[in-house]
Formats: C-alpha cells, sequence, structure tokens
C-alpha cells in the first residue's frame, strides 16, 4: 500500500502487487492494512527493556486500540480475515503456518492477555470455532488466561474427540497438565502430539521440557537432539541509512535527571573482551529455546552430571576412535553424508525425517529418541537398538569440526546406555550449545568467585554499567535470579539502564512488592515516552495485573506518593487510565 503526497498538489493512494504493478486499493487492500497495522504496533513494540526501540530510534509508537470502540473494529476486522492469517506468516518457532499458529492469531492472544479482555477473545473464537473446530485450541488458551480452567478442560476433552491427532490441541492439554505438576499425564499426550507434527519444533521442545519436569535427564537430552531447527527469521524491520546527524529533543514531559542514560554511548570500549564474547547472548528462535532447556537441566543436576549423562546417551570421541579399531567397518549405506543428521539405527529400521533445518544445523534429522518414536502409530518405552556403525567420514566430519569438552568417563553401572551400539550420535547444533553452555557457566564462576574475593577483603568490586547488564543477563540465562538482580542492581547505581531496570522489575514482581513494581514501571514509562515510545504492552500488562490485585485507587496513590515530577508520574496514570477505559478487573475500586 501506498500513499504520494505532491507538495503542493493532491493525495493519492494505490497498491503495487510482487510484481510491481500499480493497482487501485480496494476496500479489501484497506481492510488488510487496518488489521496488520494494529498487529504490527503490537508485535514491534518494545517490551520495556529498550531493545526493540534502539533498533530504530526516532519512530513514534502508539496504542493503536485504546477504547472499546476501537476493539470492536480490530475484533470485526480478524474475524472477517481470520481464514487468511495464515499468509501472513509465523513466529521463527513454527515451521509451517496454518490456521492456528500465524502472526494473526500470535498478535490476538496477545493483545486479549495484555488488555485482560478474555470476554471479547472468548466471542471472537467461539464464533469461529463453529467454522472450524481446530480453533479450539486458540479458545482454549484464552479459557485458561481467563482462570476458566474447567471450561478449558471440558473444551479441550471435546475438540481431542473429534480431532485426536490435532497437534495444536494436544501441545495445549500437555502444557496445561504440565503446569498442573501432571507431567505423568502430560508424557503420553506429548508423545502423541509428536508422533502428529513430527517436523514441527514446538511438540519436540515440549516433550524435552516434560522430561526435565519428570527428571527424566537422559530422556530429556535424547529429546532435545531430536528437535527439528530452523533458521532465524527477524521481524522485517526497516533499514534506515546511516544518517550524517541525530537530533532527537527530549519531551518536556520525560526530562527526569533519575533516567537519563546519556553515559550509555561510547560505553562498549569499556566492556572486557571476554564479555563481549559470549555467544548464547545472539540466539534467537529454536536455539534460544533449545539453551534455555539446557541450561535449565543443568541448574538442577549440574555441569558435572550433565557431561556424566551426556556421555551415556550420546558417542564420544574417544569410544568412536576405539570401537573403530576393534569392529570392523560395514556397509552403512543408511547412513547420509553428514553423521550430525543420523542417529544409529537397526537394520530393520529407516530413519524418520524430522523436518527442515538451516543450513548452520542440517538439512534433516532422523528420529533419534527411541524411546519417543518407536513408530508412527505407537511409542514404545523401550529404546531403539541402533547397529553400530556408520559412516567413517560422516562421524569424523562431526567430530573433528566440533570437539567437545572432554567428558567424565562413562557410568558403567547405567545398562540402557553402556554399550557403543545403544549410543546416538549427538548434532553438531547440540554440541556447540554444549560449548556455548560452558563458556557460560566458567564466566560466571570467575564473576562470582572475584566478587567473593572483593567481599572478603571489604574492597569495592567496580565494572562498567554495561559490564553488568551482561553479567546480570548472564545469570538470568542460567537461572541464577539473585544475582541477576545483584548484577543489576550494580548497574543501575552506575547510571540508568532500561534493561537493568525491566530485570530489577521481574525481581518485585516474583516478590510481590506492589511498591517496588510501580516504581520501577513509572521510571520505564518515562524511558520508553523519551525515546517517543508512547505504548509498551508489557509496561501496560503490568499495570494492569497490579490494578487487579490492589485495586486502581491504591495504585493511583502509590504513583502520586513517588518522588518524581508530576509529569513524569502522569505517563504512567495514562496506562492506569487505559485500563479503566477497558473496565479491567480491579480498575473500579
Amino acid at each position: 500500500m501506498r500513499v504520494q503526497v505532491q507538495i503542493p498538489g493532491t493525495v493519492e493512494s494505490y497498491c503495487v502487487n510482487e510484481r510491481g504493478d500499480k493497482l487501485e486499493a480496494s476496500e479489501e487492500h484497506w481492510l488488510e492494512t487496518y488489521l496488520c497495522s494494529i498487529l504490527r504496533a503490537y508485535s514491534y513494540a518494545d517490551t520495556g527493556s529498550g531493545e526493540v526501540i534502539k533498533k530504530i530510534v526516532g519512530v513514534r509508537r502508539f496504542n493503536p486500540v485504546t477504547s472499546t470502540e476501537a476493539e470492536h473494529r480490530f475484533l470485526d476486522a480478524a474475524e472477517r480475515l481470520f481464514f487468511s492469517g495464515w499468509q501472513l506468516g509465523s513466529d521463527p518457532e513454527i515451521q509451517v503456518p496454518n490456521l492456528v499458529s500465524n502472526h494473526l492469531t500470535t498478535g490476538l492472544l496477545d493483545y486479549i492477555n495484555t488488555t485482560g479482555r478474555y470476554a471479547s477473545g472468548i466471542n471472537l473464537f467461539e464464533k469461529l470455532r463453529t467454522r472450524d473446530p481446530e480453533i479450539s485450541s486458540l479458545l482454549a488458551q484464552v479459557y485458561i488466561s481467563a482462570d476458566e480452567e474447567v471450561k478449558a478442560v471440558q473444551l479441550l476433552h471435546e475438540a481431542i474427540q473429534e480431532l485426536p491427532m490435532d497437534y495444536s490441541l494436544l501441545d495445549c492439554q500437555a502444557a496445561f497438565c504440565n503446569a498442573k505438576g501432571r507431567g505423568d499425564l502430560a508424557l503420553e499426550i506429548a508423545k502423541r502430539s509428536v508422533v502428529s507434527a513430527p517436523s514441527e519444533f514446538s511438540t519436540w521442545a515440549r516433550l524435552a521440557e516434560i522430561y526435565v519436569s519428570l527428571e527424566e535427564w537422559d530422556l530429556a537430552l535424547l529429546t532435545l537432539n531430536s528437535c527439528p531447527m530452523f533458521t532465524y527469521q527477524d521481524k522485517d524491520a526497516p533499514r534506515m541509512p546511516e544518517p550524517l546527524r541525530i537530533s532527537l529533543p527530549i519531551l518536556p514531559e520525560t526530562m527526569c535527571d533519575e533516567i537519563d542514560d546519556a553515559g550509555a554511548v561510547g560505553e562498549t570500549e569499556l566492556v572486557h573482551p571476554t564479555l563481549r564474547r559470549l555467544n548464547a547472548v545472539n540466539y534467537k528462535g529454536t536455539f534460544r529455546i533449545a539453551y534455555m532447556l539446557l541450561t535449565e537441566i543443568t541448574k538442577k543436576i549440574g555441569w558435572d552430571q550433565l557431561l556424566r549423562i551426556r556421555s551415556q546417551v550420546f558417542v564420544m570421541e574417544e569410544e568412536y576412535r576405539h570401537e573403530k579399531q576393534t569392529v570392523p567397518q560395514h556397509d552403512s549405506s543408511n547412513s547420509s553424508g553428514n553423521a550430525s543428521t543420523v542417529a544409529l539405527h537397526s537394520e530393520d529400521e529407516g530413519p524418520q525425517s524430522n523436518g527442515h533445518l538451516d543450513k548452520a544445523s542440517q538439512p534433516e534429522i532422523a528420529s533419534a529418541n527411541g524411546d519417543d518414536l518407536s513408530t508412527a502409530e505407537t511409542l514404545s518405552p523401550s529404546l531403539s537398538k541402533p547397529s553400530h556403525t556408520v559412516s567413517t567420514s560422516a562421524v569424523r566430519g562431526s567430530i573433528d569440526e566440533n570437539p567437545p569438552q572432554q567428558p567424565p568417563p562413562p557410568d558403567t553401572s547405567h545398562a540402557a546406555y553402556t554399550q557403543f551400539q545403544h549410543k546416538r550420535l549427538c548434532e553438531r547444533w547440540l554440541d556447540n550449545l554444549f560449548m556455548v553452555l560452558y563458556e557460560d557457566l566458567r564466566i560466571y564462576t570467575i564473576w562470582r568467585t572475584e566478587a567473593a574475593q572483593y567481599r572478603q577483603q571489604a574492597l569495592a568490586y567496580k565494572k562498567s554499567a554495561e559490564e553488568w547488564e551482561i553479567l546480570g543477563e548472564l545469570a538470568e540465562r542460567l537461572h541464577h535470579p539473585e544475582e541477576a538482580v545483584e548484577a543489576w542492581q550494580a548497574c543501575l547505581s552506575v547510571r540508568f539502564s532500561p534493561r537493568a531496570m525491566k530485570g530489577v522489575l521481574g525481581m518485585y514482581e516474583r516478590n510481590g512488592d506492589g511498591k517496588g513494581v510501580l516504581g520501577a514501571t513509572i521510571r520505564l514509562v518515562a524511558w520508553q515516552y523519551r525515546w517517543y515510545s508512547e505504548f509498551s504492552p508489557q509496561l501496560l500488562y503490568t499495570v494492569r495485573k497490579l490494578i487487579e490485585e490492589e485495586g486502581a485507587v491504591k495504585v493511583r496513590s502509590i504513583i502520586q506518593a513517588t518522588s518524581l515530577p508530576q509529569h513524569v508520574l502522569e505517563l504512567t496514570h495514562q496506562y492506569a487510565s487505559l485500563c479503566a477505559a477497558f473496565r479491567s478487573s480491579g480498575s473500579d475500586g
């Protein structure tokens, strides 16, 4: 869609197709433009940490839905175009966009959860469900968010009776059972979900998450190893030319010395090279989720035990070399050219494709987890018994390119994996995750050791603000929230940082400290306004949840009692007024 303005002159609107042909803009084109603009406003909004704002500076971001009338127009447009939503694409974790997994459904769920307008969402999906029962998974998610769990369970039961192999319904049911601490019930559901959609990352990741909750560490690693990994497709942000100079005047209502982060410019040179080289911070999409699962396992069992289990379920370099010397080579026509894509299968079992992967990882993946998928119809609890041979060049290619850290010798008491032929080959991307995790743990250990030594000697442990930010994110990745907050508070003592303040805000939310939550939110809202971002869905959600728990009157009183300029406080009052306009729970008292 193009709008051409000639000064002096006329305004002309038209649309351009994929071939560059100029067409007259129809009413349907304008409807699609309107709906996509709202979806982009939510998708491209800042989370409160300032990361999105810093990517494209000087762009005004505002809330496109500020009243119930605007909401009706938005949901009406979504209903009319819902069954074309798959054409918009989907999040990078989804391989193939479909009716319930695309940018339209993601935007709708984000809007409903942010504003708390669950009744509107239920009405919308109830109407759409009469046209396609697959939409029941979206309706169940809204029911769960609205604390209508009984209705959600009944709906899932009825829908799965009608669509027994719909992976979105099964995944929703498995997530609900696992969240309730019933991993035993979620396990069989997740296995069936994997059978239903073996090429989707989300089904495998859910199964690995359930194994982690059941403390089945070996099966969790095997399942993680079987996940199909996709190349991360970033949002199509506009490419701005490099400006000669930038002038971004400060709005009068955002002027506050406490939230001035001007000192951040040019601070990168003060960051230690080892902190700049941490690769985990760059993980996006499927790789980020897989890494978080791996760090969760490490947090629960420790690095040494993780390496021990890894050596029990995956072929190690020394084992392969020893086996190559003692066992004669057989025909390896079953194997592909890349050992990273092959699980060792028995002669009567062929590899099962897991879906397309990115070029950085692999083009395809075999079903390596015999416990999860023995056949396409049944799920056997026993592990598959693969053959003990594989292409020599393939294994050497995988091992030589990514030498793993030398683990302790395998535990010979573990009967299931002690022999070479019962093991799998670790995917190359998973090997890389282990190496990145090792580096994260090494830097984290050095930091905590140095901090303890300085504390014992009663000396100040000094670092730059950006180094504290990096250390806070490092501790958060490794599931050490207290140490992360310690780093972020140290950063804030040097200068204001939206990333650090967002981390401290999470700590206040976990502790139920309403006053602390509001104090951090006020500062983040003011900082957002300073960079022309008048709307952040995450900050609106924070204010709405606080009003729901404490009541609107108390929240407004706490805001007003904060020792900041009145014009700064008014910015947060606007979020509270928005909750009142939507008649959110607690906004009337």
